[in-house]
């Protein structure tokens, strides 16, 4: 067993390490709206729920150089975001928007993904997920001390929308989903094999 002292190692060292062994994690899609209007999207595979009494995700974004990305500065900005779960269908087109774009030009209109208006947020989400959950900022924690490398942001879902091909009374059907997931480098992975193990009472 090899034992490593994170301390001793580089960022870059510990991300290998982090994404190498933390998988497979789910990748959100998330859009945002920034202060002139344009709406913002970008997939993030630092991503979970975290409660579901109210319903609750986490989203943790870096920042590179110390810089806040678009996502982050928007969310900070109108306390608001759509998360969308990336599957099989949508993957390719997703994966254009994590192309590193001036905060004035769309990932949207670049991968040609199609806008759609929202109930219960100002910002959009896109067409082509088959689940989408419009989230309020509760909680914004930059990570790091005083020269934060990350920001962990919290919402909580204030509505679900879900694709009824995916929909069974009240459960997700995670053949029909299909959601893709994250692995290391350019990697990424589907759903495999699906077995049961019965948990102790």
């Amino acid at each position: 067993m090899i034992s490593i002292d994170p301390k001793h190692n580089s960022e870059r060292e510990n991300y290998k390490l982090l994404i190498g062994t933390v998988i497979p994690r789910p990748i959100a899609f998330v859009t945002t709206q920034s202060e002139e209007g344009i709406l913002n999207g970008a997939p993030f595979s630092y991503f979970n729920i975290v409660s579901s009494n109210p319903p609750m995700v986490s989203l943790s974004i870096q920042r590179p150089a110390g810089r806040l990305k678009d996502t982050a500065r928007n969310i900070y900005n109108n306390h608001q975001f759509v998360v969308h779960i990336v599957d099989d269908e949508n993957v390719r087109k997703i994966n254009q928007t994590a192309a590193s774009l001036p905060s004035a030009e769309s990932e949207i209109e670049l991968a040609n993904l199609t806008p759609v208006q929202s109930e219960n947020v100002a910002v959009s989400g896109v067409l082509e997920a088959k689940v989408r959950m419009e989230c309020k900022l509760v909680q914004a924690i930059p990570l790091g001390g005083e020269e934060p490398g990350s920001d962990l942001f919290i919402g909580e879902i204030v509505q679900f929308h879900i694709d009824e091909s995916i929909y069974q009374e009240g459960r997700i059907n995670p053949r029909a989903l299909n959601a893709v997931s994250r692995l290391a480098g350019a990697n990424y992975a589907t759903i495999g094999e699906i077995f049961e193990i019965e948990r102790p009472k």
